[in-house]
């Protein structure tokens, strides 16, 4: 298996006592500030997704490489209850003829885990294949990482197998060896005040299916919570938010941090604790003027699908509507999801060519966008993303 050769971990005494660092900061990282809000961020939606198989460290480095401001890791549990990062809790999920439906993991070919294969209804859905909750860290760590969308992105096949499925701790440990590099060249190069200037590469894991797991005995909130503030994100400054698409897991974790949260809103749908509880309400009432009034009640910003701000009308962009306005409004920041270069996921305004897997003007889609007040944004390919984003800051008068 190819793994990362390891960066500089620690920092000079001098910077440490210049910095007012303990022996245990330095272990764990700083009590980092968030970057300060002078350009939209740019996020590694799981990592830099559109180039190598997602949620690997591999993935993670290489969106931090290629500029991205945050990595977001989506996590689920284990059966003994460590933080993995995964799209799904199902890690191979099956057609009804037995088919891999989709897989980030070569778990269906390792006939010693034939047995856990089951059937589960996830928020409601019944879904055939292997989950990580039924396995233990050190089992789960046998497997290997796959392309999740192998049809459209035949390249990063080739890093099938490579990789490991890496915990929440490992991806933390990950930012804060690249940021302890980048603090140590730059004191190296203009001392105290150009490492203070540093700004750190943050972290935006989202809980994926808190009710689930809640049901079943592996509260997230609180591993979760706990992992972040070891690792010094701590605060409302941190460079660390939270998201999630339920209502209720972010409304706890508001008690448990005093980290930014933010709450998803999908295009269609609602959250599915209100489907538990009896909530009326959908995703279309929380992005009205009302419902962002109380999502800031508890969270500090909302996670918008792209359609939710502009409406696609025969595949391409339409009318904007004011959600960015209102969210303002209502004192929460905008963060748009999710921006992917393939034709396949573009507005047709946007597509290079009749080739799904062609990579078309993902520049020109995130600055119709960035246009609205848009305060940053999800991206498969973080290289793209910070282009568009340097391109649209430039133009700005």
């Amino acid at each position: 298996m190819l793994t990362l050769r390891p960066v500089i971990r620690t920092v000079t005494l001098a910077v440490a006592l210049t910095t007012g660092l303990s022996s245990v900061a330095l272990a764990h990282g700083p009590r980092q500030s968030a970057p300060q809000a002078d350009a939209p961020i740019v996020i590694g939606h799981r990592g830099a997704s559109g180039y190598l198989p997602e949620h690997t460290l591999a993935a993670y480095w290489m969106a931090i490489e290629q500029g991205a401001d945050y990595v977001e890791p989506d996590l689920v549990p284990t059966r003994d209850g460590v933080l993995v990062a995964r799209h799904e809790n199902g890690i191979a999920i099956l057609n009804a003829d037995g088919s891999v439906r989709e897989a980030t993991t070569d778990v269906a070919e390792r006939p010693e885990f034939a047995d856990r294969q089951t059937t589960k209804v996830i928020d409601g859905v019944s879904i055939t294949g292997w989950f990580t909750e039924d396995f233990t860290l050190a089992e789960l760590k046998t497997l290997r990482a796959r392309e999740r969308i192998p049809q459209l992105r035949t390249a990063n096949t080739r890093f099938d197998n490579m990789f490991e499925v890496p915990t929440l701790d490992e991806v933390l440990q990950l930012v804060e060896r690249a940021n302890q590099t980048r603090r140590h060249a730059a004191f190296a190069k203009g001392g105290l005040k150009a490492m203070l200037k540093v700004k750190p590469i943050g972290v935006y894991p989202e809980t994926k299916h808190p009710s689930y797991f809640d049901s079943i005995g592996l509260s997230m909130e609180e591993p979760l919570v706990r992992t972040l503030h070891r690792h010094g994100y701590v605060g409302r400054h941190a460079a660390a938010f939270i998201q999630s698409f339920e209502v209720g897991n972010l409304q706890d974790l508001a008690r448990m941090t005093k980290l930014p949260l933010v709450q998803l809103i999908s295009s269609a749908g609602k959250p599915y604790d209100f489907v538990i509880n009896g909530d009326a309400r959908t995703y279309a009432d929380l992005a009205k003027p009302e419902g962002l009034r109380f999502i800031a009640t508890y969270a500090q910003g909302v996670g918008a699908n792209t359609s939710v701000m502009i409406p696609l009308v025969g595949g391409r962009l339409g009318t904007p509507t004011r959600f960015v306005q209102d969210a303002h409004a209502a004192g929460l920041i905008v963060h748009g999801w999710t921006f992917r270069a393939e034709n396949a996921f573009l507005p047709n305004d946007f597509d290079s060519s009749a080739n799904l897997a062609d990579l078309g003007d993902m520049a020109g889609q995130v600055k119709a966008f960035l246009a609205l007040g848009m305060d940053g944004f999800f991206t498969d390919h973080p290289f793209l993303g910070k282009q568009a984003r340097d391109a649209f800051v430039a133009e700005q008068p």
